[in-house]
């Protein structure tokens, strides 16, 4: 009887060591980065993408759920997904209307994945295009931080 309670004991802690939600990036839609950014500034990586691209889903499942990376852009950016193609929804930004589209197009995307780096001033700092995996994703990004927050470039 001592084994099988210990065997239960065991089997429900292992299920809620299981059940456990694993950490996630927290993607915000670009109105709702800039919002944030007015109340805690912090630099926004903007991940555009369209949903045919074979690299962005590649980002999507392997560097976006490697643990450091989800870590990395927490702690230092609001994430924001972008939809190249997307005309639907609007939303207004310094005064101008976009739509997901519209607003690629004004970042001057025109190759995917991209990823544009904008500065708590909401300035266009640079963009990160093309599939990195996760521990180059991060060397990038750190470069791009000390490059334009550290050096003030």
């Amino acid at each position: 009887m001592k084994k099988l309670i210990s065997l239960v004991a065991f089997l429900l802690v292992g299920g809620l060591v299981f059940a456990q939600e694993k950490p996630e990036i927290k993607w915000h839609s670009f109105q709702e980065a800039t919002a944030l950014n007015e109340e805690i500034p912090k630099m926004l990586i903007v991940d555009v993408y369209t949903d045919w691209c074979g690299w962005c889903k590649k980002m999507d499942k392997e560097t976006f759920t490697d643990e450091q990376v989800i870590s990395y852009l927490n702690e230092n950016f609001y994430a924001v997904k972008l939809d190249a193609e997307n005309n639907g929804e609007k939303f207004e930004f310094k005064g101008q209307e976009y739509t997901e589209a519209s607003m690629a197009k004004a970042m001057r995307v025109s190759s995917y994945p991209n990823f544009v780096i904008i500065d708590s001033a909401m300035e266009n700092i640079t963009q990160l295009p093309g599939y990195r995996k996760p521990e180059a994703f991060i060397n990038d990004l750190k470069a791009t931080i000390e490059r334009f927050v550290d050096g003030k470039e």
